[in-house]
């Protein structure tokens, strides 16, 4: 079963970290991204662009409509992901719970399934 691990980010929350709590977390992504890859668990995972750097794109009267930056005003946005092709639900959440974002408090960790996958409905 493959499952989409996202991470959601606030800014303040990631400006507000000391310098060993920011070091801590991108030592607990690479253990993370380490110990899921031995596994066989990890098929990908990718960081995004700030929010600012996107592009919405709409049609509108059967033309393209493109503004500058992030969909939604909100404080948090999508900043990553790992896809994860893992036996169960509850072994997404036990991996997604390793995640060092879900230990800091205005983060988030959303674990969904993914239901298409190279065209194939997933079982």
């Amino acid at each position: 079963m493959k499952f989409l691990i996202s991470l959601h980010i606030n800014q303040s929350v990631l400006d507000a970290l000391t310098d060993e709590e920011k070091e801590a977390l991108g030592n607990g992504v690479t253990a993370f991204m380490e110990s899921t890859k031995k596994s066989g668990e990890l098929i990908a995972a990718q960081a995004l662009a700030d929010p600012s750097q996107a592009a919405v794109v709409s049609v509108r009267n059967g033309q393209p409509v493109v503004t500058d930056g992030p969909f939604l005003e909100s404080k948090e946005f999508l900043g990553g992901y790992y896809l994860i092709d893992v036996e169960s639900k509850e072994r997404a959440i036990e991996l997604a719970a390793q995640v060092p974002d879900a230990a800091i408090e205005g983060l988030g960790v959303e674990v969904r399934q993914v239901m298409f996958s190279e065209g194939q409905l997933d079982a």
